[in-house]
């Protein structure tokens, strides 16, 4: 690697909540930098949940990150000329992104709705430990278990 590493940066609660989480899911939903075009999103698709689910928006969200957050990914790995998908255990903050990308990519395949509904939907379904971005963790396990014999080649 050449250089530094480019620092992290520090980003601010979100205003509504107050949350660092929910701050970053804005900007994961975020497109050509319309930060308050995806504030209006989330907040919508906080509010229909808690109005589905009679309970607290910010409970359901992160119970939702949670179920999806996979705990084992494969990685592929070349050993010898061959290419192994070695199992490898996620760190945390990647865990939560790749809860994020899986939730907004099955809202997205959604059509005819709008994305505050969309992603509403998803939310309650993914703290139901049910939709599609619980099948795609799913499918992460699984092809993680199915390469277990490989994990010897982890670093």
């Amino acid at each position: 690697m050449r250089g530094k590493q480019a620092p992290k940066r520090e980003i601010l609660p979100d205003l509504k909540y107050n949350n660092l989480v929910v701050s970053k899911f804005i900007n994961y939903v975020m497109k050509k930098g319309k930060k308050s075009v995806a504030q209006k999103v989330v907040y919508t698709a906080l509010e229909r949940v808690a109005a589905k689910t009679k309970k607290d928006a910010l409970e359901v969200f992160e119970e939702a990150i949670r179920n999806i957050g996979p705990t084992v990914e494969t990685k592929s790995r070349r050993v010898g000329g061959a290419n192994y998908q070695v199992p490898m255990p996620v760190r945390g903050e990647r865990k939560n992104s790749l809860a994020f990308r899986w939730i907004l990519e099955a809202a997205r395949k959604v059509k005819g709705k709008p994305m505050a509904e969309k992603l509403a939907n998803e939310l309650v379904a993914a703290s139901e430990n049910q939709g599609e971005a619980i099948k795609k963790k799913l499918d992460v396990l699984r092809m993680a278990e199915a390469n277990k014999a490989f994990a010897h080649f982890a670093r």
